[in-house]
């Protein structure tokens, strides 16, 4: 039965892995056949807590969303009208992603005012509840958003768990992450290497998205120089942008030795770019230091890489040690012996297999099913 929908969130003309996630979702929904419009931010972030250099997108609007600019993150008179406003629609639906407390006030305060016609469900998909980088008051506002609303969908055990901590009697269901299939068609790997200038005859590992400390872009460098790869001509792509000083990655490649091998691109990558980086790489490795889950994953899976993660969060969750990739301990020692042996051993035919087998098992359906599975 058709049903009215809101999602609430970031969506475009702001860019990043939330708002893709948000905007392939409602995508889903009106593939199902729903009304669904996606109201997100006039502000986000004020420009003093944003370490990256726009918030914004450079890419063309989508023209097959609904989405009106309403939600200013610290006005709290906005969030009384918005609530109100949503309030009045009477949504059957309003699915709120939550990532970070700092969103908690305006999207709590939202939902507590939407739920106020006793007619709307107000469901959230948690990609974290406790962010990566704490700070004092997270566990006060993550309650106050857990509190706001009537169910929960996490997308790794971790997820759950946090927000079990902060409530035990709503429902909640665990989803995993659905593919990211929204940045087009996979690219042959000598098509990549000409769009990006890179050179035929190396091959390429590929650490992806915002550069954060968590993220354990040092510990790959370390693992790079003691592999031996840079020697064997393959080189380590870092595509993203720094969320913070970038120096110290800069410095710590000269000091290993292996900076002739790294290929910095550390301008925010549009999401029209994306395929080429997939296409032109060998291996995805996600050296993290603490996680949930992981959008970069499932655009792996979506182009159809083989992977290497650390044991943290719920990353070991949909990445199957050995058929698709590798799953390691979190330190440099351990990485390092994961890439020798995947070129020592020949390693990507056979996991390109067992990602054809595994990534039938993350449609956005799903995501959407669970969701409703909770009004």
């Amino acid at each position: 039965m058709k049903k009215k929908i809101i999602v609430l969130g970031t969506a475009y003309p702001f860019r990043g892995g939330i708002a893709n996630f948000n905007e392939r979702l409602a995508r889903e929904f009106v593939r199902e056949g729903n009304d669904v419009e996606i109201l997100t931010f006039t502000l986000q972030y004020p420009s003093s807590l944003f370490p990256g250099k726009t918030q914004f997108s450079e890419s063309p609007a989508p023209l097959d969303l609904k989405i009106s600019r309403c939600v200013h993150s610290c006005n709290p008179f906005n969030w009384l009208r918005v609530g109100s406003r949503i309030c009045q629609m009477k949504p059957d639906l309003v699915v709120i992603g939550f990532w970070h407390p700092f969103m908690a006030p305006c999207l709590g305060t939202i939902a507590w005012i939407a739920r106020r016609n006793r007619f709307s469900k107000v469901i959230s998909v948690l990609h974290n509840v406790i962010p990566h980088e704490r700070h004092f008051g997270d566990n006060l506002l993550a309650k106050y958003f857990v509190n706001a609303v009537d169910g929960f969908v996490a997308m790794s055990d971790s997820v759950l768990h946090d927000v079990c901590r902060f409530d035990s009697r709503k429902p909640k269901v665990r989803c995993i992450h659905p593919l990211y299939d929204n940045f087009g068609t996979p690219v042959a790997r000598e098509e990549a290497l000409s769009h990006l200038g890179l050179d035929a005859n190396s091959r390429y590992l590929l650490f992806f998205g915002l550069i954060r400390d968590y993220k354990g872009l040092d510990w790959l460098l370390e693992s790079f120089a003691k592999s031996g790869l840079p020697k064997r001509n393959v080189r380590l792509i870092v595509a993203g942008e720094f969320y913070g000083g970038g120096e110290k990655y800069r410095k710590l490649a000269e000091e290993l030795g292996v900076n002739d091998s790294v290929i910095w691109q550390t301008d925010f990558v549009p999401n029209e770019e994306v395929r080429y980086y997939f296409g032109a790489a060998d291996l995805v490795v996600q050296p993290y230091k603490s996680a949930t889950q992981s959008g970069v994953t499932q655009i792996a899976y979506h182009f159809e890489k083989p992977m290497l993660v650390t044991r943290v969060g719920g990353l070991a969750e949909i990445v199957p040690d050995g058929k698709v990739g590798y799953v390691v301990t979190p330190d440099s020692q351990h990485i390092a012996a994961a890439l020798r042996d995947f070129y020592d051993n020949d390693k990507l035919r056979s996991f390109q297999q067992g990602l054809v087998e595994e990534k039938g098992k993350y449609a956005w359906s799903n995501m959407t099913r669970a969701i409703l599975s909770l009004m």
